[in-house]
């Protein structure tokens, strides 16, 4: 063989092992994403992470504790989980950061009775059982709305339950009221007839936590900023194709159709910065754990906020 053949046959064989080896040295954001956020979803259903110059590897959980867990290990880069679950975790000294947050219609986290319940208020559920979870948006809830009513927390008896468990013990009888968000809302709406006597608007701010984790923020920023950038697109187009949205959706996560439609049909979901007022509601919630006894110390939340991906909002 000559050193013409040679030399072409190399010029091939690098032809091949170029785009292989870019592709293996491509950058990947690992997010972790849970059913009330149905990030994946909705950034899959749009279409706006077409052309990332960069790969996202989805890991899809249940509830807030494993997001939580795999944000302090490392092992994932963003995480979507709520007010409270993040502070929590910032405070015991995770390696996290606030760098975005998640907004929603506030009647999407709401305190829900029987169909034929007499209750109309706070007041009516005087040493009924409510169900709640340490420092979750439904411990929360309940206590704001003693706290604004001028009533002790001991006023109604709270029963210690997963929602998971609290949606099942609800249809029962087990708990006279079921505080939580959603999908569990709209499956308990529209199977049960359940009514929905608070909610948090006016109570809380229910803000959500766009997280990452702190060592991955320089090594990974320029792909972070266009995620997030990306997000609040997907986010958008979900606003204006919301009976479409939520028939894809409730196939993806395997709900009634029904319910699908209620919960997304009011959501609202937007996405943005950590501005001012995001700021001064995560040290009230703090606060407010504290206060609780969910928190053991106060906590001062400025030095978890990351105000630097700002821009990447501003589309």
């Amino acid at each position: 063989m000559n050193l013409s053949c040679l030399f072409r046959r190399s010029l091939a064989a690098l032809a091949i092992a170029a785009p292989l080896s870019q592709a293996a040295d491509q950058l990947t954001l690992r997010v972790g994403d849970q059913n009330y956020y149905n990030v994946r979803a909705s950034v899959e259903a749009s279409g706006v992470l077409e052309g990332a110059p960069y790969k996202v590897d989805w890991k899809h959980f249940q509830s807030a504790a494993p997001v939580a867990e795999g944000l302090e290990a490392g092992a994932l880069d963003l995480g979507f989980l709520g007010d409270s679950g993040f502070i929590f975790l910032a405070a015991k000294g995770a390696p996290v950061k606030l760098i975005g947050v998640s907004r929603q219609n506030p009647d999407t986290i709401a305190l829900l009775v029987h169909k034929d319940s007499p209750a109309r208020t706070i007041e009516d559920l005087k040493g009924k059982k409510v169900a709640y979870w340490p420092g979750a948006w439904s411990q929360q809830l309940t206590l704001r709305a003693l706290e604004k009513a001028g009533l002790p927390s001991d006023y109604v008896e709270f029963v210690k339950l997963m929602p998971i468990d609290a949606a099942a013990a609800f249809p029962q009888g087990s708990i006279d009221a079921f505080p939580v968000w959603e999908p569990y809302i709209s499956q308990q709406i529209v199977f049960s007839e359940a009514k929905p006597i608070i909610t948090a608007r006016d109570l809380m701010p229910g803000l959500s936590s766009i997280a990452a984790n702190a060592n991955s923020i320089e090594p990974k920023r320029e792909a972070i900023a266009d995620f997030l950038g990306r997000l609040q697109k997907a986010r958008a187009w979900v606003e204006a194709n919301k009976e479409t949205y939520a028939d894809l959706w409730a196939k993806k996560a395997n709900l009634d159709q029904t319910v699908s439609r209620h919960w997304i049909g009011q959501a609202n979901m937007t996405v943005g910065p950590v501005d001012e007022q995001a700021a001064r509601d995560y040290q009230e919630t703090a606060d407010f754990l504290v206060q609780t006894g969910a928190l053991p110390k106060a906590f001062d939340t400025s030095g978890i906020v990351d105000t630097s991906f700002s821009q990447a909002f501003r589309n």
